[in-house]
């Protein structure tokens, strides 16, 4: 078998709507969903219990939106879609959401009609960098972001007026910034001044409605460019995999009433995409999360009756592991899936064992195919150990052996997809986009083995890491390792780690001078290991840090083109001692 793929049929999927107007939209012949109940809202604050609810959402949006085309002169081709315009008016009702749980800043092109979703721990460089590619104008941040995003403002040459504050008390001490609060305020006074888009058939494919970054293969964050149909199709695989809409299939994955814990970023396409899109499609409420903390994590859990967590490995091995879990009740819990990063047989049995009503499993998915390509099968209680889950509905598969030939099922090759869902490219980046996504088909850079129509991911042939499930290049922390006087030449590498998944370790060559100062000498030799540790931390976010070390050797080993042979040091890293990690597990 050349190519494989769910037997499961996909529904219709509309592409001439915007996503807020395909989730807003009735139920119709061709397409039917879970009808919310009035009761249910779309979010919980996670400290009061105040709900957000569809008239809140609708009524806050409209005055969002009119403000944004009166103040800001965004029109019928400009504005915002529909679905960032909820997401902006209903953040300043939940205090400090934006601290992790969200972007630090929502970046408008004022000629475009995309959002860009960033981590708010982003440091002024790195978040420069997203303002410069994407062009921003206007920049939501939370005041807690705001120094920082005001100094990459000024670094790209954005004025003063260029944001808008989310969650500020008129007395702080940024009350000279306009908050949503005022511009929404000021938008229900005025008369409407905006039309909604109507896209015509085949438009909602190449309009774009989030520019999300990953890191590719090489260098910095890349701004995969998803339009409004991919996510809509997305939904509707994910819908059609877990048998939604199917009245003679008991509703084991998720339904109208189910409460979800939104404790993955927004900024990720998991949290993005899965919980921020598929889940309220589902009619649940989504507890929206300020910051992780771990025990906080488990008082939420019991406080709202959680009954659906999308989690990552990490919070997998606090929740199996940490003295804090002992003795709950984790009854309400129906439904638990690990994403963004791999998790081993022993954790997914361990945490069976704590959620003994729940079905538990994996997913796995790119933000370049706008997320889910395969994810636990809608009838299994356990997953099976190893597998990211089954192909959904409408993805296509193949794996492609090193010589080019296709792999026949149980053989092992380089994972290659094509869907509905995929991503249009990188934005503004064509190099990177012909090397990722070609004729159809998205390169996962993944090497996999499939099996019954289950993914097992066996290694990765890209060089990121995924560190506690987010990305990291190590191109990026080379080049700016290179920067320090004292680096000759750099290789950096991920370790395996049980908290993070995996850490980035630094194998340097040092330079001459740095040589000579060492000499031999053990505690100058640890001294200048820090200071290029410090580099890194004083400069990068921090799952970038290098938590695994810093390792001195004698040369890089390359091929003959002068390619780093990366997996050679891999293979040296396994069998060092294993390094101290510089870790923030609660």
């Amino acid at each position: 078998m050349s190519e494989f793929r769910s037997p499961i049929p996909l529904p219709h999927i509309p592409d001439n709507l915007t996503i807020s107007q395909f989730f807003l939209q009735p139920s119709t012949s061709t397409h039917s969903r879970p009808i919310r109940p009035s009761n249910v809202p779309f979010f919980i604050n996670d400290r009061t219990g105040h709900g957000v609810t569809y008239e809140d959402a609708h009524r806050r949006t409209f005055g969002l939106a009119n403000a944004l085309s009166i103040k800001y002169n965004i029109g019928l081709r400009h504005c915002l879609p529909l679905e960032s315009l909820q997401y902006l008016s209903h953040l300043s009702q939940v205090p400090r959401m934006l601290t992790t749980r969200s972007p630090s800043g929502l970046f408008i092109r004022l000629e475009g009609s995309s959002r860009k979703p960033a981590n708010p721990s982003y440091t002024v460089d790195e978040l420069k960098h997203q303002l410069t590619l994407t062009k921003a104008k206007l920049i939501a941040v939370h005041p807690d972001c705001l120094d920082v995003a005001k100094a990459a403002a000024a670094a790209c040459g954005l004025s003063e007026k260029s944001f808008l504050l989310l969650d500020a008390s008129p007395s702080g001490p940024h009350s000279d910034t306009e908050t949503i609060d005022q511009l929404i305020a000021f938008g229900e006074s005025k008369g409407e001044n905006y039309s909604a888009i109507r896209l015509a058939p085949g438009e909602a494919r190449r309009t774009v409605a989030f520019l999300s970054f990953s890191s590719g293969t090489t260098g910095k964050p890349k701004a995969v460019a998803i339009p409004h149909f991919s996510v809509i199709a997305n939904v509707v695989q994910m819908a059609a995999h877990y048998r939604l809409n199917d009245p003679q299939t008991p509703a084991k994955c998720i339904s109208p009433g189910d409460v979800v814990l939104g404790v993955l970023p927004f900024f990720h396409i998991y949290g993005l995409v899965v919980i921020m899109h598929y889940t309220l499609y589902a009619g649940a409420s989504i507890v929206v999360m300020p910051k992780f903390n771990f025990t906080q994590f488990l008082d939420s859990i019991s406080r709202h009756k959680i009954s659906h967590l999308y989690v990552v490995p990490p919070q997998v091995v606090l929740l199996c592991k940490h003295p804090a879990s002992q003795g709950r009740d984790f009854s309400h819990v129906k439904f638990c899936l690990s994403g963004a990063a791999p998790m081993n047989g022993d954790l997914m049995m361990q945490v069976s064992k704590l959620f003994t009503n729940a079905a538990i499993g994996q997913g796995y998915g790119l933000t370049e195919t706008s997320t889910t390509i395969c994810s636990l099968q809608h009838d299994r209680k356990l997953g099976t150990i190893g597998s990211a889950g089954a192909l959904i509905p409408g993805i296509i598969a193949k794996v492609v052996k090193p010589d080019g030939t296709l792999a026949s099922e149980g053989e092992q090759g380089e994972l290659i997809v094509k869907g509905p869902a995929m991503a249009m490219g990188y934005y503004d980046n064509p190099a990177a986009t012909a090397e990722t996504f070609v004729d159809g088909w998205v390169r996962t850079g993944d090497e996999v083995i499939i099996r019954n129509l289950e993914v097992f991911v066996v290694d990765r042939l890209k060089e990121i890491m995924k560190v506690r499930g987010f990305q990291v290049a190590p191109a990026e922390l080379e080049g700016h390792l290179l920067l320090h006087p004292d680096v000759a030449d750099v290789c950096v590498v991920g370790i395996a780690d049980e908290y993070s998944g995996e850490i980035p370790l630094a194998f340097i060559v040092p330079t001459a001078n740095a040589l000579e100062r060492m000499n031999g000498d053990r505690e100058k030799t640890e001294e200048l290991k820090r200071k290029l540790e410090k580099h890194v931390s004083d400069h990068k976010i921090q799952y970038k840090w290098l938590a695994g070390g810093v390792e001195f050797i004698d040369a890089i080993p390359k091929n003959p083109s002068g390619k780093i042979l990366r997996r050679v040091l891999r293979e040296h890293a396994k069998t060092m001692k294993k390094p101290k990690a510089l870790r923030s597990r609660l």
